[in-house]
């Protein structure tokens, strides 16, 4: 009975965003505002989640944030909607006047386009104070993403979890032609080395060396670098630091016979030597083949950066500026961010925010698909500092790093320096049609008033 009216709750949801229903305005917690708000009750806090889309499904959000939290404020009920098309995106949420108090979203990919975009960014330092919340405990890079969306120092969210990388080999391939298996801490180098060995054919089958995604390997590069310009509205890859970027990954590419196809065939081909992917890869090639023989160390860095991780792959939770419940919501934040919480997720095979001993030791317990893994290799080193922050008022722009590779490299053979003034290129033009339609529509919508 319970779940049936929690799907009526929901779907009753769904259509008041579908209608674009709104409620009165309703004053501000303590911050002398007034905001459109949903009249939700007062012991009811509304969790909106885009990312991750596990989450998607309501038993993974029970399991890993629902249940706990509604045993830690049993008088609180946990209201719970996920990102969907149509009818629940950000804007069916605002047109409904259904604003979440809480939002766990993609932090590089969408805070500014989405939660700045739409005037719902709330600023924490105060509950962070009142709380006196320790955010020392925290991954300080991840810390560093959150509180680098501004140059005044604010902080908008706080981290949830990391999908960080390590580097995936398969051990028959190195047993078949005796090479002795990589380490954590090695090099972009002592890889490249590997690989050369690895990457051969034999009989029928094409061995490769290495593989990783240029996209992502570009997006969270371990020398912190940023595709956009710090100061204007523009990219900005024209640079050495870019070209050393392009010119480390793209020499794997070179290799006779080591051409990128996808990561995502490291299982089922089974042809792939090495690969650096996401670590709930350690679930899926698992599933996906469970006669593989493969392992994981830490993923190899530049060597001016030794020992450096990729940078946040982080989803983080923002408080909404509209909600009536900051305090609630803020300290819904912090229990799950709390040691014994952290301890419970990491068994589930989630990176947290916090690094202790005990999160460690916890990792991936309780899956069957991690034991035996060397699962030290996901806390190796440091996670890499996020770029500075940009000017406020710049315009966030998701440059296609992807296409400096694919197709300008791999199939129009350009070369680095070309590949990557052609993307800043398209890159700057694309931003200047934004803002000038943003322009437009910000002057449409004053004419209107």
């Amino acid at each position: 009975m319970k779940k049936f009216l929690a799907v009526v709750a929901v779907l009753t949801f769904i259509a008041g965003c579908e209608q674009g229903g709104s409620s009165a305005p309703v004053a501000g917690e303590g911050d002398g505002t007034s905001k459109t708000t949903s009249a939700t009750p007062s012991n009811e806090l509304f969790i909106y989640t885009v990312n991750p889309p596990y989450f998607a499904k309501e038993e993974n959000f029970d399991k890993q944030i629902g249940d706990f939290l509604k045993k830690k404020f049993p008088d609180v009920k946990i209201k719970h909607v996920h990102w969907d098309n149509p009818g629940r995106q950000y804007k069916d949420l605002i047109a409904a006047g259904t604003i979440p108090d809480l939002i766990i979203d993609n932090t590089r990919m969408n805070v500014q386009r989405w939660i700045f975009d739409n005037d719902l960014q709330y600023d924490i330092r105060d509950l962070i104070k009142k709380y006196n919340f320790d955010t020392t405990k925290l991954n300080p890079s991840l810390m560093a993403q959150m509180t680098n969306l501004k140059t005044d120092g604010s902080i908008y969210g706080l981290p949830y979890n990391n999908n960080d990388f390590v580097l995936f080999y398969n051990k028959d391939i190195f047993d078949k032609f005796g090479v002795d298996y990589p380490k954590n801490g090695m090099t972009y180098d002592e890889i490249y080395e590997i690989a050369k060995k690895l990457t051969r054919v034999d009989g029928e089958i094409t061995y490769k060396g290495f593989s990783q995604n240029p996209g992502h390997y570009m997006n969270y590069n371990q020398l912190s670098l940023s595709p956009l310009s710090l100061t204007e509205d523009k990219a900005s890859m024209n640079s050495p630091e870019w070209k050393n970027i392009v010119d480390n990954l793209r020499r794997f590419y070179d290799i006779p016979a080591n051409q990128f196809d996808t990561v995502e065939t490291f299982a089922t081909k089974a042809n792939i030597a090495m690969a650096v992917a996401t670590v709930d890869h350690l679930v899926t090639y698992y599933e996906q083949n469970k006669n593989l023989n493969f392992d994981i160390v830490s993923v190899p860095s530049f060597k001016e950066a030794m020992d450096t991780r990729y940078q946040p792959n982080v989803y983080s939770m923002y408080i909404t500026k509209q909600s009536q419940k900051k305090d609630l919501a803020f300290q819904a934040m912090a229990a799950l961010l709390s040691e014994e919480h952290q301890v419970d997720l990491a068994k589930e095979g989630v990176i947290v925010p916090t690094e202790s001993k005990a999160v460690q030791e916890a990792f991936g317990q309780n899956l069957s698909q991690m034991r035996g893994k060397n699962t030290s290799a996901i806390f190796y080193g440091k996670t890499a500092m996020p770029p500075a922050a940009r000017a406020n008022g710049l315009m966030w722009y998701d440059v296609p790093m992807q296409n400096v590779f694919a197709p300008l490299i791999f199939k129009e053979s350009k070369d680095t320096v070309t590949a990557l003034r052609m993307i800043e290129e398209q890159s700057t033009k694309a931003i200047a049609t934004a803002k000038a339609a943003k322009v437009n529509t910000d002057t449409a919508a004053e004419a209107k008033k």
